[in-house]
């Protein structure tokens, strides 16, 4: 099992630091949970599953935070115009 912040960590770590391009370094994070083996505690694996999720507006990190907040019952509060088009989210 595999939290949602590892999961973005590890994100961050492959595409920030190590180069590797956006789309690829969340193919294959999505891979790691495709077999069922690892499971996110959280919304991960759903996130990652999304259609067009490596170039989707906000992108990957955003709508994992924001899922976390959602599933809390909460909205989450940003100052980035692009998460203010997903649900239960408000713009400050």
């Amino acid at each position: 099992m595999v939290s949602d912040l590892v999961v973005a960590e590890a994100y961050d770590a492959v595409h920030y630091h190590y180069g590797v391009k956006k789309g690829d370094a969340l193919h294959a994070l999505r891979r790691m949970f495709d077999d069922g083996e690892i499971t996110s505690t959280g919304a991960a694996a759903d996130v990652l599953a999304a259609p067009g999720i490596a170039s989707a507006r906000p992108g990957f990190v955003d709508r994992l935070i924001q899922r976390g907040y959602e599933s809390a019952g909460s909205r989450m509060a940003t100052f980035e115009r692009a998460s203010g088009r997903l649900p239960s989210v408000t713009i400050l």
